[in-house]
C-alpha cells in the first residue's frame, strides 16, 4: 500500500468465501456459521434476490416440487430457495433440497445461472430472482414433500409434459438429464 494510503476499514473490506482451501495471503480460510437471515421482501424487493436450484437426477427422473408460495404457488419446479447470509451457493442447494425433499444431496457442477422476473399489471418489478441450477446426485435420505413443496415426485423425462413447466425450468432440466 503506498505510503499515506489508510488502510480499509473492516466494514470495506471485501472478502470472499470458500469452503477449503486458503486464501490469497496464504492462511486457512475460516467459515463464519451461517445466520438466520431476516425476512427478506420477496415481493417488489428493493434489489434482486438470489437463489439456488437443485436439479436431482438419477438416470432418466428428476425431482421436482410442487411450489407451495408465490410466485409459483401450485406450480411444479425444481426444489431451491434462496440463500442465507454467509451461506455458499453449494450450501443453501444442500440445505435447500433436504428442506424441500428430504434428501441428501452433493452438488456436482452449474447448470445454469439465469434470472427470473416477474412483473405486475402496471410494469413494476414483482419478484426479481438470479438463481445458479446445480446438478446433483442423492447421497442420502427419501424422498419426501417438505417446508416449501406440496408434493414431491421423481418424474421420468417422458413425463415432462403432464407438470406444465416453464420453458426455462424445462431447458434447465433437459439440460441435466442429457449430464449437461
Amino acid at each position: 500500500m503506498p505510503a499515506g494510503t489508510p488502510a480499509p476499514s473492516p466494514a470495506m473490506t471485501c472478502r470472499s468465501r470458500s469452503v477449503s482451501g486458503p486464501n490469497v495471503h496464504g492462511s486457512p480460510r475460516t467459515t463464519p456459521p451461517v445466520k438466520k437471515t431476516p425476512d427478506i421482501r420477496r415481493e417488489y424487493p428493493p434489489v434482486p434476490l438470489v437463489g439456488v436450484g437443485a436439479l436431482i437426477v438419477n438416470n432418466d427422473r428428476v425431482v421436482l416440487v410442487r411450489r407451495r408460495r408465490k410466485p409459483a404457488q401450485g406450480e411444479w419446479s425444481i426444489p431451491g430457495g434462496l440463500v442465507k447470509l454467509g451461506e455458499t451457493l453449494k450450501e443453501a442447494v444442500i440445505r435447500e433440497a433436504l428442506e424441500e425433499t428430504g434428501l441428501n444431496v452433493e452438488p456436482r457442477v452449474l447448470v445454469e445461472l439465469l434470472e427470473r422476473i416477474f412483473a405486475d399489471d402496471r410494469g413494476g418489478i414483482r419478484y426479481h430472482y438470479v438463481i445458479a441450477d446445480y446438478l446433483c446426485t442423492v447421497v442420502g435420505g427419501s424422498l419426501t414433500a417438505g417446508s416449501d413443496a406440496a408434493a414431491a415426485v421423481w418424474a421420468d423425462r417422458s413425463e415432462l409434459h403432464w407438470y406444465a413447466l416453464p420453458a426455462v425450468t424445462l431447458r434447465v432440466v433437459l439440460d441435466a438429464l442429457d449430464g449437461y
